[in-house]
């Protein structure tokens, strides 16, 4: 009965998800077509029309491409799960492997890898063929697949001990396993973090030091006024794969670096460069780069709890079309962190606008930090900028809006720089 129950809210909630992302999607192509023939009043004077219209066609046709892939992932959901495709692979694998930890992440690497080989055609697509089209790809074919080769690589070498810890966790620590599984993951996190700059990052993009030393030394006068330490200041071929630009900083504690992408320094002035910059330092200065660690970290340990429940519920397997049954002595955590990774996003994906509205609120007050530390008026006159370059629309609908975007809308936020103290 449990089993039955649970089958028909995943369902419920399937067909639910389905139909709020369908029709935040049509508003929000209903919305950009709408004022696609005229620039917003307030960027009239920076924004040709031209380029208004080429972000509204450019968002529009993101959207559909969006619904469409939506609705391929929820066809291959339902058949991993009810349609009983998790249960013919476990049956195959084990036919393989004979059970045991091999058969265990044997699963998991078969699952990786068949989602891999479906998502393909779309991400090949999505540069090949969207990106392209708007003149934003600059990516050969060749190093595509490089990419990818380095990704699937990077992700066995990385992923399997992972997954290896966690599962001989879930065997042998007893019912709090979930809490010592979140040890280790927080402590993964935390690892990438301090890695990932130095060791990851450059198996995919070059990084360079900033050689302008005119620009150093306005960069270097603002991180001593706001009392930011750096390792280093560094440009990234972001060119030679898209036309986008960007800023970031990267690492944890001694190891941070601030991060430029060519195509920003191309685009952008020194002061504009500085406000951007200025932006991104207030994240870090203001504490939001550890507040959503914290709350990161907080989610995980909630998750995991409910993993350490539904593991131990048959319904939970059944209800998704899964037995778990293996021969006596075999275990199957594969399988539970299987299905709860394909579960709970069915599952939460309403809840998306409360992470929106603390994502917001940290970047208005990054704005002001940088409104404080830099003149407001560069910092407007970047992202007018950025939101051009990029394509962003500069009227999207508010209620699509507050489910997808972690920045605020362009208007709303140049209204709040345009009214920040001189």
């Amino acid at each position: 009965m449990y089993s039955l129950a649970f089958s028909i809210l995943f369902v419920s909630f399937i067909i639910l998800t389905l139909i709020v992302r369908f029709w935040l999607a049509s508003r929000h192509i209903r919305h950009v077509l709408t004022h696609r023939g005229a620039v917003p009043a307030e960027f009239a004077e920076k924004i040709p029309l031209a380029a208004h219209q080429k972000a509204a066609d450019y968002t529009v046709a993101r959207t559909k491409f969006g619904l469409f892939t939506l609705l391929v992932n929820t066809l291959v959901l339902v058949g991993f799960t009810l349609l009983g495709g998790l249960q013919w692979l476990s049956i195959e694998v084990f036919k393989l492997t004979g059970g045991g930890m091999g058969y265990q992440l044997a699963l998991l690497a078969a699952f990786a890898l068949i989602s891999g080989a479906i998502d393909l055609p779309f991400d090949y697509y999505k540069q090949f063929g969207l990106e392209q089209r708007f003149g934003f790809n600059k990516m050969t074919r060749g190093l595509f697949f490089a990419d990818m080769a380095k990704g699937v690589l990077l992700g066995a070498a990385i992923g399997l001990p992972l997954v290896w810890v966690v599962l001989t966790l879930m065997e042998k620590s007893g019912d709090l396993w979930w809490f010592y599984a979140w040890l280790v993951w927080s402590g993964f996190q935390l690892l990438m973090m301090v890695l990932f700059p130095t060791v990851i990052a450059p198996l995919f993009n070059k990084f360079s030091p900033l050689e302008d030393q005119s620009l150093k030394s306005r960069i270097e006068g603002l991180m001593k006024r706001v009392g930011f330490a750096s390792k280093g200041l560094f440009v990234m071929d972001g060119s030679k794969r898209s036309a986008h630009g960007n800023a970031y900083f990267s690492g944890f504690g001694a190891n941070k670096r601030i991060v430029f992408f060519d195509t920003l320094l191309s685009r952008l002035q020194p002061q504009e460069i500085e406000a951007v910059l200025a932006h991104e330092l207030g994240h870090f200065k203001l504490k939001h780069i550890i507040k959503r660690i914290a709350m990161m970290f907080a989610i995980s340990l909630a998750f995991l709890a409910l993993l350490g429940y539904l593991k131990s519920q048959m319904w939970f397997y059944t209800g998704l079309g899964v037995d778990p049954l293996l021969p006596p002595g075999q275990r199957n955590d594969a399988m539970a962190l299987l299905l709860f990774m394909l579960a709970l996003p069915v599952f939460t994906f309403l809840f998306s606008p409360l992470t929106s509205i603390g994502s917001r609120k940290h970047e208005f007050e990054a704005d002001a930090f940088a409104a404080k530390h830099t003149d407001a008026r560069d910092l407007v006159s970047a992202l007018v900028k950025m939101y051009e370059d990029n394509a962003s629309t500069l009227t999207p609908d508010p209620l699509h809006s507050a489910f997808y975007d972690s920045h605020p809308p362009a208007s709303v936020r140049i209204r709040h720089l345009n009214a920040a103290p001189a």
